[in-house]
């Protein structure tokens, strides 16, 4: 049942980040197939990420379902693209969900490692926030993860909440369920109300003042 439930959000996961993807990169004049691989990247990008790190064969070369699944999405988008693309809020809730969800895939699939805590709470966060990192980059935007929006500390909120609920005796689905909605929730609140972590201001070059007297 446990399995299940993971493939599910897996999935789910999956759809939704695809959509974030081929969202944005419609603004960018790309064509269909540039919007299924953007959508791609965007879903699969963390897990990759995960897989590599934990050195196991990465997940979608062992399963085809992740490329059926952008496939869905772009399917979707294009059927539903006036009403989709008229939502202005319609990338960010997108990301947001597969940013809950993917985080609790990658702490699971850690957990399944044996890892310490705090490795499956990176891991976790890697899950989560690299796919939108990749996005990003590949559509020249200034990735969510470097901005000064609460994103990948999102993800780590979620990891505590997780193991919390495990120290509370909380049943796996009902952890799982909650450290998603945690995520989502700090992320989507975090939005709303502009709370976010303090920029580094630029930093006087020390050697800026200095001239050469040779």
């Amino acid at each position: 049942m446990e399995g299940i439930f993971i493939t599910i959000l897996d999935l789910t996961g999956t759809f939704v980040f695809a959509i974030s993807g081929i969202r944005l990169a419609s603004g960018k004049n790309i064509d269909w197939f540039g919007a299924y691989i953007i959508g791609l990247a965007t879903a699969i990008g963390g897990g990759t990420t995960r897989d590599v790190l934990l050195d196991v064969t990465p997940f979608w070369m062992l399963d085809g379902k992740y490329f059926l699944t952008t496939g869905v999405a772009l399917l979707a988008t294009l059927l539903f693209k006036n009403k989709i693309f008229r939502l202005g809020n319609t990338l960010f809730l997108f990301d947001a969900i597969g940013l809950g969800l993917f985080t609790i895939v990658g702490i699971s699939k850690s957990l399944e490692a044996q890892l310490p805590f705090w490795v499956c709470i990176v891991m976790g966060a890697i899950t989560g926030s690299v796919g939108g990192l990749i996005r990003d980059v590949l559509l020249n935007e200034v990735p969510l993860l470097l901005r000064r929006d609460i994103y990948a500390l999102a993800c780590v909120t979620g990891g505590v909440v997780y193991f919390m609920c495990l120290q509370l005796n909380f049943s796996t689905s009902i952890t799982e369920l909650t450290a998603a909605l945690v995520v989502i929730l700090v992320r989507v609140v975090a939005m709303k109300f502009h709370i976010h972590l303090p920029v580094l201001n630029s930093l006087k070059n020390p050697y800026s003042d200095k001239t050469d007297k040779s």
